[in-house]
């Protein structure tokens, strides 16, 4: 049974750094490719960030220079740096695991700025 389980979001003040972590359970993770992404209330689910199995990234335009996607083979942990944080940021943060056509999703964290 694959599961993928967030943790770290919460309420933050603009300015404030969070780091949202995404621990996976049954999948060989070191292979697959994963993924951060968010949608807001109202609006459409997008790509936050990604890193691929030998741990080239990339980011959404929005958040380049502040967040920093990382991972941890041996932990089978993905996690999710966000510094600068922004209102526009707040979301559901959910993790992706993806292979060979294949998505795994987790439930996602809730991640909210405001002062």
């Amino acid at each position: 049974q694959v599961q993928l389980v967030e943790s770290g979001g919460g309420l933050v003040q603009p300015g404030g750094s969070l780091r949202l972590s995404c621990a996976a359970s049954g999948i060989i993770f070191r292979f697959y490719r994963m993924g951060w992404y968010r949608q807001a209330p109202g609006k459409q689910r997008e790509l936050v960030a990604g890193i691929t199995s030998v741990g080239s990234t990339n980011y959404a335009d929005s958040v380049k220079g502040r967040f920093t996607i990382s991972r941890d083979n041996a932990k089978n942990t993905v996690y999710l740096q966000m510094n600068s944080l922004k209102p526009e940021d707040t979301a559901v943060y959910c993790c992706d695991a993806a292979r060979g056509g294949v998505d795994y999703w987790g439930q996602g964290t809730q991640v909210t700025v405001s002062s």
